[in-house]
C-alpha cells in the first residue's frame, strides 16, 4: 500500500502538473492570484499562488488525502477535470465556510480552528474518546510554536556555543562565499537523486539549481526577494511570499550562521526533545510568524522550523541539518532534509568550495522555466 506521505506528494504533484500545463512555458513573470491561474475557484480567491498551494498542503496533511481523493477521477487522463466540481469539493467549500464562521463568532476572526483541529490526519473526525490515547504516554511535539521556556540560559549563551561549535567567529568571518555540489531527491523528483548546485554569498544571498532531465530548476534569493523557476511549481516563474519568502531567507542565513542572531528579534530560549535527545530551542521573530532554531548538546544547529499562514490555517516547514564536515575550518552541514505538508526532499552535498568569486547576477530573478 502506498504510504500517506507519498500519496500526499503525488496529489500535490498532480496539482502542479495541471497548472504548469495551463500557463505554458512562455508565460510572463507576473504575479497572478489563485483565481486567475486555477479554474472554478470559488472560496480561496485573490491569494498568492504559493499560499494557495500551501492551503492544498493543509488539506492533505489534515485529512491524509491526495488530490485524487477529492477531485474527479478523470484527472488521471484529463487535467482539465481538476475544475470539475465533485461532492467532496462542494463539501470542502462548506467546511471552509463553517471553519471561518467558528473563528469569526468565537475568536474574533483569528484562525484558532483549522482543518487539523478536528481531522488530525483522519478523513472522518472521531467523536468518541479513545482510552488508548487518553492513557498513552504524553509525547511533546518539538515543532510546537509554544516554547517550554528555559530561563537559566540566555539567547546570547546559546549563540556563543553555536558559533564556537562551528569553528569560532574568526573562522566564520573568513568564509564569505561558497559553491556546493551534491544531489537533490524527493517527491518532486520521483524519488530520483538529481545533481544540485548551490551558490551562496555573505551575508544572505543564495541560488540553487537542480539539474533535472527536462530542464534546470532554479531557486534564488537576492537578500530581499525570492523566486522559483521549477517544473514542479504552479507557474514557470513564481515569486515567493509570506512564510515561503521567509523560508528562502532562512536557507540563505543558515549558510552564514553569524548573521542569524541579528536577523531576528525577541529571542526566547526553550527546550525540546528530538529523537530522544534533548535540544535547546531559540525562537525569534521578524514581525510575522516565529522561527525556531534547535541546537544539540554540542551546540550545532540540527533543525529549524518556520510557519506560513494560509486562509485555512498555518502550515509548518521543517529543515533538518546533519553530517557536519570541516570546510576551511568551519563546520557545515552536508545533509539537509526539508519536510513540509507537500512532501520531503533531501540535499546531500559531496563537495563545498569556500571563497569562490560569484557573480551577483546569479541571485537575481531567473528566467521562467521552459521544459526541453
Amino acid at each position: 500500500m502506498i504510504s500517506r506521505h507519498i500519496a500526499i506528494a503525488l496529489g500535490i504533484a498532480c496539482w502542479l502538473g495541471i497548472v504548469v500545463s495551463a500557463q505554458g512555458p512562455g508565460a510572463a513573470p507576473a504575479a497572478p492570484t489563485s483565481d486567475q491561474v486555477f479554474k472554478n475557484i470559488q472560496v480561496l480567491k485573490g491569494i498568492p499562488i504559493d499560499q494557495f498551494m500551501d492551503a492544498m498542503g493543509m488539506f492533505s496533511s489534515s485529512l491524509g488525502y491526495d488530490c485524487s481523493s477529492c477531485h474527479s477521477q478523470d484527472i488521471h487522463y484529463d487535467r482539465a477535470a481538476f475544475a470539475t466540481t465533485t461532492p467532496l469539493i462542494t463539501r470542502a467549500r462548506q467546511m471552509i465556510a463553517m471553519m471561518n464562521g467558528l473563528n469569526e463568532a468565537n475568536f474574533g476572526g483569528r484562525p484558532r480552528v483549522t482543518c487539523f483541529t478536528c481531522h488530525r490526519g483522519n478523513p472522518s473526525p472521531e467523536d468518541i474518546p479513545s482510552l488508548a490515547l487518553q492513557y498513552a504516554d504524553v509525547v511533546d511535539d518539538p515543532n510546537a510554536q509554544g516554547l517550554v521556556r528555559v530561563r537559566s540560559v540566555t539567547p546570547d549563551q546559546v549563540f556563543a556555543k553555536y558559533i564556537q561549535a562551528l569553528g569560532g567567529a574568526q573562522k566564520l568571518a573568513g568564509v564569505t562565499s561558497f559553491v556546493a555540489r551534491g544531489t537533490y531527491g524527493g517527491f518532486n523528483t520521483g524519488g530520483a537523486d538529481l545533481p544540485i548546485e548551490i551558490d551562496a554569498k555573505a551575508p544572505n544571498l543564495r541560488m540553487q539549481i537542480v539539474r533535472a532531465p527536462d530542464a534546470d530548476n532554479i531557486k534564488t534569493y537576492d537578500g530581499r526577494k525570492a523566486w522559483v523557476a521549477e517544473g514542479w511549481r504552479p507557474l514557470p516563474l513564481m515569486e515567493l511570499t509570506g512564510g515561503n519568502l521567509e523560508g528562502a531567507r532562512i536557507e540563505a542565513l543558515t549558510s552564514f550562521p553569524a548573521t542569524i542572531k541579528d536577523a531576528f528579534t525577541g529571542w526566547q530560549v526553550g527546550s525540546a526533545t528530538i529523537d530522544d535527545k534533548p535540544v535547546q530551542v531559540l525562537q525569534g521573530r521578524t514581525g510575522g510568524q516565529p522561527v525556531n532554531f534547535y541546537f544539540d548538546d554540542t551546540g550545532l544547529l540540527v533543525r529549524s522550523v518556520r510557519w506560513n499562514r494560509t486562509p485555512v490555517g498555518t502550515v509548518p516547514t521543517q529543515i533538518d541539518y546533519a553530517d557536519y564536515r570541516d570546510v576551511a575550518g568551519v563546520k557545515m552541514p552536508f545533509k539537509i532534509v526539508i519536510t513540509w505538508t507537500d512532501g520531503q526532499n533531501t540535499i546531500a552535498l559531496n563537495q563545498v568550495q569556500p571563497n569562490v568569486a560569484i557573480d551577483a547576477a546569479k541571485f537575481a530573478a531567473p528566467k521562467p522555466f521552459v521544459s526541453k
